[in-house]
């Protein structure tokens, strides 16, 4: 068995990430950190997981602390700036760390200043990282020990969007998404933007034209996928609900290009995926609902006849496959494992 740690387990993605290890034949749990609740055991946080019996023994302990831990794997649920510090140790002592902060994902240290307003805290580590959604890039993993987990806003829209690219389906124009979330995809941590009384019956845009710190990663995939890059307008919204990610990306076509195609297009790349489902014509757009607590992307192609677009929908669940259903998935991967083991498919 795999001797496993998690970095920032009282978070939203550390608990889903309790929750999948706790069903997971190969892992064993030796540490889980938290700054805040350090000497509490988790199920004393989270009530709802007093069920789990690999974290029955454990004790939360700051991240400092748990750096002499001896373990295989490391799962960093952290805040980018603190994520990458925290992990340096445990790549230097030999661990494989999956990283789900935004610290790795980005190829050029300059990059990172102009998305996340810092320089960034570690950039010997970002040639090591390997970015990766399993269904585009899971190729790139063999001898990986850092893993950049993807972001929930660039999954929901990179699973559709980077086939097309590579397929030269792309026209000339603009890529629109516009993508909504649920609150939790703003973390745990209390403020008054995602508080009840100011998020409930209520549907807002944010971070829109160029300011939202995933566009970067979505930019850099879109360019590794297509010489030239993309050019890609981006516009989050924040849901009042608790979980879910719908992007509506609003693509121009290439000649010859139809929505039929590009439907064909999808089914033929994610075939035999067993996390991704295109939808056939007739099953309509997705919903939120249908992947809720699960590690699935719903895909749904709307054909535009008379019209050189086409409207692609998407939909995760922002802490599962936006998050740690998708570092679990990659960890399965990395190590040869059957990359549904302790996720539902």
């Amino acid at each position: 068995m795999a001797r496993i740690g998690i970095l920032g387990a009282t978070g939203y993605t550390g608990v889903e990430l309790v929750l999948a290890l706790e069903g997971h034949p190969e892992a064993e749990l030796v540490f889980l950190s938290s700054e805040a609740s350090a000497g509490m055991r988790l199920q004393q946080v989270f009530p709802r997981l007093s069920g789990c019996t690999k974290i029955r023994n454990l004790t939360l302990r700051t991240a400092a602390d748990c750096q002499d831990a001896s373990v295989d794997v490391v799962f960093s649920c952290l805040p980018h700036g603190a994520s990458a510090e925290a992990c340096s140790a445990f790549l230097a002592g030999g661990a494989k760390v999956i990283d789900l902060s935004a610290d790795f994902r980005l190829r050029d240290p300059s990059d990172y200043p102009r998305w996340y307003g810092k320089p960034h805290p570690l950039p010997a580590k970002l040639s090591e990282a390997v970015y990766c959604i399993p269904e585009l890039h899971r190729q790139d993993l063999a001898g990986a020990s850092l893993v950049a987990n993807p972001g929930c806003y660039p999954t929901s829209i990179l699973l559709p969007l980077v086939p097309l690219a590579r397929a030269g389906g792309l026209g000339a124009g603009l890529v629109i998404a516009d993508s909504k979330s649920g609150v939790s995809g703003a973390g745990r941590k209390p403020s008054l933007a995602t508080a009840f009384c100011e998020t409930n019956e209520s549907f807002s845009a944010y971070k829109v034209g160029r300011k939202h710190q995933h566009l970067g990663e979505m930019l850099q995939e879109l360019g590794r996928a297509r010489t030239g890059g993309v050019p890609l307008v981006f516009s989050p919204h924040l849901v009042p609900m608790e979980r879910g990610i719908l992007s509506t990306l609003y693509i121009p076509l290439a000649a010859s290009w139809t929505g039929a195609r590009v439907r064909d297009l999808l089914a033929e790349t994610f075939a035999g995926e067993p996390f991704v489902q295109v939808l056939a014509g007739e099953d309509g757009l997705p919903s939120t609902s249908h992947v809720a607590h699960s590690n699935r992307c719903h895909i749904g192609v709307a054909e535009q006849p008379e019209q050189d677009i086409v409207v692609v929908v998407s939909v995760i669940d922002n802490l599962v496959k936006g998050a740690s259903g998708q570092a679990l998935q990659n960890w399965n991967a990395l190590f040869g494992y059957p990359e549904t083991l302790g996720l539902a498919p």
